[in-house]
């Protein structure tokens, strides 16, 4: 049964942790107080009772009783209308001025974001208490005023974070996007900014209101705050601390509540944030929630081989697993190969089939909230399933490396390219001083720089795309390593760059004798620089072959689907083959083939039944139908040539 994800929002990350839900429930009750005081405490808050004065709690008085023998819980209930709703007033004045003000200026820029930039300067030089002082002095025990000044004073720091914030979402592609169609600026800000800047902004929210929150209960304490006898939380401390001696527990409810206030506060605050649209939430389960219907996970069937500890890698039932509020669940299943020296091995398939899991997971590199659930991994011979962070990060880099889709993402902007290469030689080798540098100027020679002193002195920001990759590649080369992992090395480069690239790693592979596992979903790619491939759909291996059979007689109706869609297999003035529909998600996996709903030759023997990975022919492949697999691919040929 298929689960349907429901987008996150603030009160959904809320919900998914304990205490925050513990502390909203706090809060919501103290609302409720504040809007409906004679409801919650209908005793009066002002009559006095001079002959159940200074009272322990009691069933009359479940707080106990003042030195006027006013009830205390009342007293509370009602004094929260003042100190709550003067806090919210605050911060509600302080958001209100300092987002669009903070929003502005990091859009804009320019002179608007010096003007406002030195209003914020202005407002963060005010001396706030004597600021409020001034302002109490000339209104008189007013909250109104004393709470609007709190809130303008406060502005400051929702400017400044509204303002760091959309300076770092403005230059992302889909603001460009949406300035590019015409949006208007207010429109971009609302719609396509602020969502993304939501989470910094809610924690600047509750910790504002617990900032207010005490300052107010301060102004009360120290007599500047509501006038007696009207209640107020800060006025009930003052009153306490001067019975600290006669009746200290006067001070108790009054002050636990103060602080429960504004831990409930702080707690929402750091449930919030990380909160921004496509955010992971922490896996925590309630007590009393129910598990979510999900997709059961069909156990694995393959053949058990054992691994071989004289390939330089070697992966036996590889599982990696992520959880969430509703349980735990897997995205890659039962994986195994096994790669030698000096050989190429591609891992092949459509975004969302786990290839860059798969790969990042053979380095023990696993997002958070995933784990290797089971299944072996060795490098070398060497287990490092189980392996501590200590022990993965003494063979990263040196038995094992990885070049990542992005070289401008994996270079540090803020280092020379010579700089991070000194600082991997150091690492991972013994050499110090000039044999250092001579080490830098030799990696980036053997990459393909054709000036490999310049491009050590240059910054990532002033290279081409294809000199980053080659320098992205030096880098994983440091450590000397007998693996190199290369998680879609050329997604980002033009053809004629991706070419050059592709054909430095056969290169590499070939001089270094380095094992090479190269992830693309790309099946030219594979054709050109792998010896061997294996196809992966939905978290499975569902062909496993070498390349020149793969190409030639595939048996998985999902590899002759990614060879037909290929635009080399094109012919003019006929439609190009493609696989209808797209990858399932984890929790939507079949019980049987996973392929099916997208297979013309799906029976409903492949819906039910759980397909192992079986031989067939010079292969293996997860399909019961291979006869009609050769077949497909037989008429796939026949229409190309016939057109």
């Amino acid at each position: 049964m298929t689960r349907t994800t429901s987008p996150d929002s603030p009160l959904r990350r809320l919900l998914a942790r304990p205490a925050a839900v513990a502390a909203l429930a706090f809060i919501a009750l103290l609302t409720v107080a504040t809007i409906l005081p004679g409801v919650v405490a209908p005793l009066d808050p002002i009559a006095q009772d001079l002959g159940v004065a200074r009272q322990l709690p009691s069933a009359a008085h479940w707080l106990g009783t003042d030195d006027f023998g006013r009830d205390v819980f009342a007293r509370i209930v009602h004094g929260a209308s003042q100190t709550l709703g003067g806090a919210a007033l605050a911060t509600l004045i302080a958001t209100v001025i300092g987002l669009p003000l903070g929003m502005i200026a990091g859009y804009n820029r320019g002179a608007a974001d010096a003007v406002i930039s030195r209003i914020a300067d202005v407002f963060q030089a005010l001396p706030l208490i004597i600021l409020l002082m001034a302002v109490i002095g000339v209104f008189g025990n007013d909250n109104l005023p004393a709470m609007i000044t709190l809130g303008v004073a406060l502005s400051d720091g929702f400017i400044r974070l509204a303002r760091a914030t959309t300076l770092g979402v403005r230059g992302e592609l889909y603001v460009d996007a949406a300035r590019v169609a015409g949006i208007a600026v207010g429109r971009i800000l609302v719609r396509h900014i602020l969502p993304n800047i939501r989470g910094p902004l809610l924690v600047q929210v509750s910790l504002t209101m617990s900032t207010a929150l005490l300052i107010q209960a301060g102004l009360g304490f120290l007599g500047l705050g509501t006038p007696p006898p009207a209640p107020s939380w800060g006025g009930l401390i003052a009153n306490a601390s001067d019975l600290i001696y006669i009746a200290p527990w006067l001070l108790v409810p009054p002050g636990v509540v103060l602080i429960l206030s504004i831990l409930s506060f702080n707690v929402i605050g750091d449930a919030l944030a990380e909160d921004r649209p496509g955010a992971r939430r922490r896996a925590t389960r309630m007590p009393w929630s129910k598990p979510l219907p999900v997709a059961d996970q069909p156990v694995a069937v393959d053949p058990a081989s054992p691994a071989d500890d004289t390939a330089a890698v070697s992966v036996r039932g590889l599982e990696v697993s992520f959880a969430d509020a509703a349980g735990s669940f897997s995205v890659v299943h039962g994986v195994s190969f096994d790669v030698r020296r000096g050989e190429s091995l591609g891992i092949v398939g459509e975004s969302g089939c786990g290839k860059t899991v798969t790969a990042k997971a053979l380095l023990g590199l696993i997002a958070p909230g995933g784990r290797i659930a089971s299944g072996s991994v060795l490098i070398g011979g060497v287990e490092t399933v189980g392996m501590t962070p200590k022990q993965l990060q003494r063979i990263r880099g040196s038995r094992i490396a990885l070049i990542s889709q992005e070289p401008m993402v994996a270079l540090d902007p803020t280092f020379t390219v010579g700089s991070q290469l000194r600082e991997a030689v150091r690492h991972h080798t013994s050499l110090r001083g000039r044999a250092v540098q001579n080490r830098v100027l030799e990696l980036l020679g053997l990459v393909g720089i054709a000036d490999p002193a310049q491009a050590a002195a240059s910054y990532t920001f002033q290279i081409s795309g294809g000199m980053a990759q080659r320098a992205a590649i030096a880098l994983a080369l440091a450590g000397e390593p007998d693996v190199l992992v290369a998680d879609e090395p050329t997604t980002a480069l033009d053809v004629t760059v991706q070419a050059e690239i592709l054909d430095l790693l056969r290169e590499l592979r070939d001089r270094l004798g380095m094992a090479l596992i190269l992830v693309t979903h790309d099946v030219g790619v594979v054709a050109d620089a792998c010896d061997r491939a294996i196809v992966m759909y939905a978290g499975q291996v569902v062909e496993a072959a070498a390349v020149t059979d793969l190409l030639t007689r595939p048996t998985h109706p999902y590899s002759v689907g990614l060879l037909s869609s290929m635009p080399a297999n094109a012919t003019s003035g006929v439609p190009m083959q493609t696989i209808p529909g797209s990858v399932p998600p984890p929790r939507s996996w079949a019980a049987g083939c996973r392929f099916a709903d997208r297979c013309a030759l799906a029976v409903d023997e492949c819906r039910t039944a759980v397909v192992p990975l079986a031989p067939v022919a010079n292969a293996e492949s997860r399909c019961i139908r291979p006869q009609s697999v050769a077949e497909l691919t037989l008429a796939r040929h026949d229409e190309r040539t016939s057109a």
